[in-house]
């Protein structure tokens, strides 16, 4: 008897249970939204500048679902272009992921198209267009999925932070391609040695270029604004002291990291890429693109308190203000030092490139920020240019001596067990690679479109190591999925779709293959360093064909596109003695080049040669070429310091006054960035050439050399007047003195 009631009750508790959550379920409901794309022009810059808006608004519009919903979301696109939408950090159906050629095609102009998802997660997530470079101008907005019958507790503000530049993102990426230091002008971060000699860091300057280095940085595009919810400043005033505000955080930047920083006290960290933490209270936080924060902060009295959201290169900032009456600012993040940052950078490289992993260092989920030598804010850091790494890295581990309290990724604990469910577990090992000399930026020193899909089973758990090799922080993004990061919190290891990488650091992190098939991007959020090449794609194998992606082999191709797209730039000079320049039209690997030097007669001569080349190597220092050389000058001209030029500098009667010939050689970058380029022309004669273009004696002025065999040399400077134009003047062996005006492309 007691069995049967038993066995009853059971049943009766069961059916409950069940009942539950059929109406739990059946309470999900659809919730449609119309998204309008169309150009605009905006002064978000201080000039007319064109953009993309949604429903007329910059960011999109606000998203919001509860946890059991479905979207249902009607793309329009007005454009004359493709588009696309991309739902980062969602859980969906492969085909609804957002990516175009890899997931669906993109969406033809003037055309609609339906996203349709089941909304079975919750937390703050947001959505941009993953097409070109969009992005930039306009096309991301917020994505709150909201916890099924849960009451917010205290107010929440969706902040969506961004940047923006007056320049075409087009641009922007041509010129990153073009290693054009514009940027660095307007930022104040050239590092010339003039500079460095003031400040006494010349030996720093010049160590670093012997090791083959560019100028220290920590970002690499100039803004000319910084924007929360498209505005750079914004005001709370309905807040009163006491007042507790819950701040759900996206960083929907194409390139910047944000400090958040706020003037009311302590910043309660409670979830990060949409999964809640046990709170932390930290002083500041680091923010990386594409990456998401829910914080609590306080108001603590009857004034206005500012939140302070900053660049990482600390070129301006952005606020939003909370409270009203006598406004409390945030302390101002100072600039960085740019030269002690460049020593620790010279410490960290060896000669080949290669980031050296110092013994008995932990570099891992941001414990140590190797950048933090040139934050002066910090307590005992402003003499820390003068340690060696070891001694930094002792410096770090007494986290307790320092006044500012930073959030890494170790102090975040999961509010619930995240341990994977059993499977079999296959580890994948990934490299960061890049080149800022050429901007290209890969994995295992290959690009995306060089790399072949990571096939992937599905029940499988993939635990993924990751070193970064390279000078830049990284923010790398898993589409679909969100996998655990182990950072010391054992079983509640903190949940995310994006983890930020900063050089010298190996991180682990691993999720499981539970998707029913599809290709998954995994990729840098950096919208440059994407599109430069550093990704791959994740596929599940044997997955049903994709019905919006009809031919999936040449989508992938289209795919490919992105990072195998020739640019073009050169400079062309004008000046009083004739002109010189060249025009070179490059991708990742290959480059098509002219270089010409006109006199305006004939004993100035004509020269100009023509060659194609490829790169070799993870940092491209050496590039066969063939090409062809034409040379014609007459007797006369100006007098050559190393005496007759009948001869070239190997006893070869010289071709050089009358040379029409197909040439082979190979260049190679030397330390201290000179070019040495040895090459041998159709009519056996031999040359060797030193050159070294752009020194920076000042943050605008630059100094270009070049010597070679056929007794030719050249000296002369430039002075930057726009990111185009420069005053140049020059001494040419054959062409003399000359004045005028270069043209940068």
């Amino acid at each position: 008897m007691k069995k049967t009631i038993i066995t009853l009750l059971f049943f009766i508790w069961t059916s409950i249970t069940i009942f539950a959550q059929l109406v739990q379920t059946s309470s999900g409901k659809t919730v449609r939204y119309d998204l309008y794309i169309a150009d605009t022009t905006v002064t978000l810059g201080g000039e007319e500048k064109h953009a993309i808006a949604v429903n007329g608004q910059i960011p999109m519009p606000t998203l919001t679902f509860t946890e059991g919903d479905t979207a249902e979301i009607w793309v329009h696109n007005n454009l004359d272009e493709e588009t696309s939408l991309h739902w980062h950090g969602l859980f969906l159906p492969n085909r609804y992921d957002g990516v175009p050629y890899l997931t669906q095609n993109p969406i033809a102009p003037h055309t609609t198209h339906l996203y349709k998802f089941p909304i079975i997660q919750h937390g703050t997530h947001w959505y941009h267009s993953h097409s070109s470079f969009q992005e930039q101008i306009g096309m991301y907005g917020a994505f709150i999925m909201l916890k099924r019958n849960d009451e917010p507790e205290i107010p929440t503000l969706n902040l969506v932070l961004s940047e923006w530049t007056n320049m075409n993102p087009e641009e922007v990426h041509r010129s990153l391609k073009a290693a054009s230091d514009w940027f660095a002008i307007q930022k104040g971060a050239t590092q010339s040695y003039g500079e460095a000699l003031i400040s006494g860091h010349l030996g720093t300057k010049i160590t670093n270029e012997w090791k083959r280095m560019n100028a220290m940085d920590v970002s690499d595009v100039y803004y000319d604004n910084f924007l929360i919810n498209g505005k750079n400043q914004n005001e709370e005033p309905q807040f009163k002291a006491g007042d507790k505000v819950r701040l759900r955080i996206a960083n929907a930047g194409a390139s910047d990291y944000f400090w958040l920083t706020y003037s009311g006290g302590k910043i309660t960290v409670v979830a990060t890429d949409g999964n809640d933490v046990e709170p932390v209270e930290v002083d500041r936080l680091i923010i990386a693109v594409s990456e998401t924060y829910d914080v609590v902060v306080t108001v603590p009295e009857n004034k206005s308190y500012e939140f302070l959201v900053t660049p990482e290169d600390r070129t301006g900032s952005a606020s939003l203000w909370l409270g009203s009456g006598e406004k409390v600012p945030a302390q101002k993040l100072p600039k960085l030092k740019y030269f002690a940052g460049m020593e620790m950078m010279n410490d960290m490289m060896d000669m080949n490139g290669n980031i050296i992993e110092m013994e008995g260092m932990r570099m891992q989920n941001q414990q140590m920020d190797m950048n933090t030598v040139m934050y002066p804010e910090i307590t005992g850091y402003d003499e820390m240019e003068d340690m060696d790494m070891k001694e930094m890295g002792h410096h770090h581990q007494n986290q307790e001596e320092q006044d500012i309290v930073t959030l890494n990724y170790e102090m975040l604990k999961s509010t619930k067990k995240t341990t994977l469910p059993d499977g079999p577990v296959r580890e994948l090992k990934f490299e960061l690679t890049g080149n800022m000399n050429r901007y290209v930026w890969s994995m295992d020193n290959k690009t995306l479109s060089e790399s072949d899909k990571i096939l992937i089973k599905k029940g499988e758990n993939l635990r993924i190591i990751i070193f970064n090799n390279s000078m830049m922080r990284h923010p790398m993004h898993l589409h679909g999925h969100d996998f655990r990061l182990l950072n010391g919190q054992g079983e509640y290891a903190i949940m995310k779709n994006i983890i930020d990488i900063m050089p010298m650091e190996r991180d682990t992190i691993e999720f499981a293959a539970s998707e029913p098939g599809g290709d998954w991007f995994f990729h840098c959020h950096i919208l440059y360093h994407m599109m430069s090449g550093m990704g791959r794609v994740f596929s599940y194998e044997n997955s049903p064909p994709n019905p919006d992606l009809p031919d999936p082999e040449n989508a992938i191709q289209r795919l490919y596109d992105d990072d195998r797209e020739f640019h073009l730039m050169g400079r062309a000079g004008v000046e009083s003695n004739g002109s010189d320049g060249e025009a070179m039209y490059s991708n990742t690997r290959w480059k098509l080049q002219t270089i010409w030097h006109l006199g305006y007669h004939d004993e100035h001569g004509y020269e100009s040669e023509t060659f194609i080349g490829r790169y070799l190597d993870r940092m491209q220092w050496w590039y066969p070429y063939i090409g062809f050389d034409y040379h014609f000058k007459r007797e006369g001209g100006p007098k050559n310091i190393f005496g007759e030029e009948e001869k070239n500098m190997f006893g070869q009667k010289s071709n050089k006054n009358n040379r029409k010939a197909v040439v082979a050689g190979i260049a190679y970058t030397l330390p201290m960035l000179f070019i040495a380029d040895a090459r041998v022309d159709s009519d056996g004669k031999f040359r060797f050439q030193l050159s070294r273009e752009d020194i920076s004696i000042t943050s605008r002025l630059r100094f270009n050399m070049m010597v070679n065999t056929d007794k030719e040399y050249m000296a002369g400077f430039r002075y930057i007047l726009t990111k185009y134009f420069s005053a140049s003047t020059h001494y040419d062996s054959d062409m003399g003195l000359g004045v005028g005006i270069t043209v940068t492309y």
